[in-house]
């Protein structure tokens, strides 16, 4: 017995340390996603169907609360929704990654770019966040391959059906081959909608407060927001002493 528990330790261990391992946390329906997305209409015709085509420029919102990716598209102006789709596990609690290991899915505010895309993943397909970015790092925050990627499972990532990757690579490489530099993540722990999440109590009440901030723009401008770490907060306009965490779109 005291081998055996000795045993599941150090493979929690390895688990937890690995950016996406192989069993899966937090919420999500598997089964629910998998029906939603074998329902799907093939892309190109759901593209046209919403004034869309491939090489948009992409935005991606994710809501852990909801279980829910929205990917949302732009010919220049404001971006509009074109899908929400179903995230079949991520890892943690609601509540931002703070150290490698902790088996946590990032919040906040990151930049995807050609370089982060891997077509190769064993996860089917992949692409890494960006965490730590200049606000973690600047916070100390630790962590690895912190992932958006298929097959169902993950300690520390978004987790999605590989259907559904499937389609947000696609959307992501046509916007890169089409000029976009970097596409803007807005990890999220729920929406911000004016009610009771407009300020939440609590231990991440103040970093809540600034990712309600990052929000807003977006549903005031349909914009992604230029975002900066500025004395340990998110700001949205920078100044003496800021870093970029990601540019304007």
């Amino acid at each position: 017995m005291r081998k055996t528990r000795a045993a599941m330790a150090a493979l929690g261990a390895v688990l937890l340390t690995a950016g996406c391992g192989r069993l899966g946390f937090g919420g999500g329906d598997p089964q629910g996603a998998e029906a939603a997305n074998a329902a799907r209409a093939p892309l190109e015709r759901r593209l046209a169907a919403k004034g869309f085509k491939t090489g948009a420029r992409v935005h991606i919102r994710i809501f852990k609360a909801e279980n829910r990716l929205e990917l949302w598209l732009s010919d220049g102006g404001r971006y509009g929704l074109f899908e929400t789709y179903p995230i079949c596990r991520w890892s943690g609690t609601a509540g931002p990654k703070i150290k490698e290991g902790d088996g946590q899915a990032p919040e906040g505010f990151y930049a995807v770019r050609p370089a982060q895309m891997n077509a190769a993943s064993k996860y089917h397909r992949a692409f890494n966040l960006g965490f730590p970015n200049a606000y973690d790092q600047a916070l100390g925050r630790t962590g690895s391959a912190l992932m958006v990627h298929g097959a169902c499972v993950s300690v520390g990532c978004y987790a999605m059906t590989d259907p559904a990757i499937d389609e947000i690579f696609t959307l992501m490489e046509g916007a890169f081959a089409g000029g976009q530099s970097e596409i803007a993540v807005d990890a999220l722990p729920f929406r911000f909608d004016g009610g009771a999440n407009e300020a939440p109590a609590g231990r991440w009440a103040g970093f809540w407060s600034d990712l309600a901030e990052g929000d807003r723009i977006f549903r005031d401008t349909g914009r992604p927001a230029a975002a900066f770490t500025c004395q340990g907060r998110y700001r949205f306009e920078g100044g003496p002493g800021c870093r970029t965490v990601r540019e304007a779109d």
